[in-house]
């Protein structure tokens, strides 16, 4: 399941998985952001928050997955990979290939450190 929490006036997005993800995971969230996007153009940022990653519910839920980015990492400035997950950890240099924003990872321990350069964007 994907948890998410909105900070709607610094138009951060933060995404916390707390077991294997489904297809309907994305739904939901696409149906919280899409009208955020639509009014505002963008997300500033996106912050991944979870000590390891919980993979997926099956291969439809990662379909879903890789849908959902292709649909919105250009509307997103920066994403934060705030993990101990090794799968996470190489995130930036692998989504560097794959999407416009910004990506940056930081230890789990240093969510307010992610949550920072998430807020310092220009």
């Amino acid at each position: 399941m994907l948890h998410y929490e909105f900070l709607h006036d610094d138009s951060i997005l933060i995404v916390t998985p707390d077991g294997p993800l489904t297809s309907s995971d994305f739904e939901r969230l696409a149906m919280e952001v899409d009208p955020f996007i639509e009014e505002k153009s963008k997300i500033n940022g996106l912050m991944i928050y979870v000590e390891s990653f919980p993979g997926w519910n099956d291969f439809a839920a990662l379909v879903s997955h890789l849908k959902f980015v292709k649909n919105h990492h250009q509307s997103i400035g920066r994403v934060a990979a705030v993990t101990d997950s090794g799968f996470l950890s190489i995130l930036p240099r692998v989504a560097k290939h794959f999407v416009s924003a910004e990506v940056r990872h930081f230890d789990y321990q240093d969510k307010e450190g992610a949550l920072n350069w998430l807020k310092d964007i220009g």
